[in-house]
């Protein structure tokens, strides 16, 4: 049997690319390595409980085109991602905001806050910020920096803040309102139900075969297809011929509690640099700590996050976008522009770190060319 594609990767890419696929017409068979669908988006129901498998996600974007299509598909909450900070018992609203500066300074105007803020940057005597920790204190002064970003930062990228790019916290949100909505998007919340429901719609009537590792029968399922689209990692696909593409990973301890309330928000991020894990995820109140029918969930389910350095066999989650790695991916790009029969799509296709909307956005636009 021929299929007109063949998508690698059951994640939120390929399954836009299938569903739209079928939807132009098309013949497709998905093969994904995992024995789920929906990659790292993946939830599994336990104690009542949907749990976010590979670390919590949270829908936000301003583009409505997008909106509207995820929303055809299922129906999402109203969950607003307001998380809170933890350092060494001392509690901060994240992002940045009027609450974060009276809890640290005891300042109840924004003025305040603002002169607080330019004081600390004049005494660190920053103009060209040369790294992460330089462009830090700039935007939020010392007293933010040391408490709620070194520590954290250092944990989740395994190097000192003084030897990492700037340009990973340009965009650092910073607010003198009392506003504690992190994304501050048009548009945001979750899939009632978790999302494994919405890339169950995605590949709804398609072919799904779970369990398949493409690179290791890649000869006989290319035979299968006239078109690969293939999400899995780019150096993966070459046999790591130029090297490995680096990245950071995440370990998650999981426990289930016999109480109903363990930390009274969905995310407390933990910004002590002595605390061993990054963050501490309760799932239930992602939706509200309701089941699917409105009823309170007497139990909890929580994950403690910790950051690695990735090696072959662990799970790639972050890329490491630093000049040594632009300039590998670019050798494997100039590679993969050669498989003409093949494309390379979502975040490791495209060694890209991508926000949900950005991978449907990214997907729907390979469609609107491709199909």
């Amino acid at each position: 049997m021929s299929y007109d594609y063949l998508v690698v990767g059951a994640g939120l890419y390929g399954s836009v690319f299938a569903h739209q696929a079928r939807l132009a017409g098309k013949s497709v068979l998905v093969v994904d390595k995992r024995s789920h669908i929906a990659g790292n988006i993946y939830t599994e129901r336990v104690a009542g409980v949907n749990v976010h498998k590979y670390g919590a996600h949270i829908f936000h974007t301003n583009n409505k085109k997008v909106w509207e299509f995820v929303t055809s598909l299922v129906e999402f909450n109203r969950y607003t991602n307001s998380p809170v900070a933890n350092y060494h018992g001392e509690l901060y609203s994240l992002p940045f905001n009027m609450y974060t500066f009276y809890s640290m300074w005891g300042v109840t105007t924004p003025a305040e806050a603002a002169e607080m803020i330019e004081k600390q940057r004049q005494e660190a005597g920053i103009t060209e910020p040369r790294n992460l920790e330089e462009q830090a204190i700039r935007l939020v002064g010392t007293d933010i920096y040391e408490k709620l970003v070194k520590g954290y930062t250092e944990k989740q990228w395994g190097r000192d803040c003084r030897n990492l790019p700037a340009f990973i916290i340009r965009r650092l949100p910073v607010r003198f309102t009392f506003d504690n909505n992190y994304f501050n998007a048009l548009y945001q919340g979750i899939p009632i139900g978790g999302y494994t429901k919405l890339v169950e719609q995605l590949l709804q009537g398609i072919e799904v075969r779970l369990n398949t590792d493409y690179l290791a029968h890649k000869e006989e399922l290319d035979a299968l297809a006239d078109r690969v689209v293939y999400t899995g990692p780019i150096d993966a696909y070459f046999d790591y011929r130029l090297g490995y593409l680096e990245y950071r990973s995440v370990r998650f301890e999981n426990e289930i509690l016999e109480q109903e309330n363990y930390q009274g928000n969905a995310v407390v991020n933990y910004t002590d640099r002595e605390t061993p894990w990054t963050r501490i995820i309760e799932h239930k109140w992602f939706e509200f700590g309701k089941d699917d029918v409105g009823e309170p969930i007497p139990q909890t389910v929580i994950s403690r996050e910790y950051s690695s350095e990735w090696k072959p066999g662990d799970e790639p989650y972050y890329p490491v976008n630093d000049e040594k790695n632009a300039a590998l991916y670019a050798q494997y790009r100039s590679l993969a522009d050669q498989e003409k029969k093949v494309i390379f799509g979502g975040r490791l296709g495209e060694y890209k770190y991508y926000d949900m909307d950005a991978v449907i956005a990214s997907a729907l636009e390979m469609c609107g060319g491709e199909l």
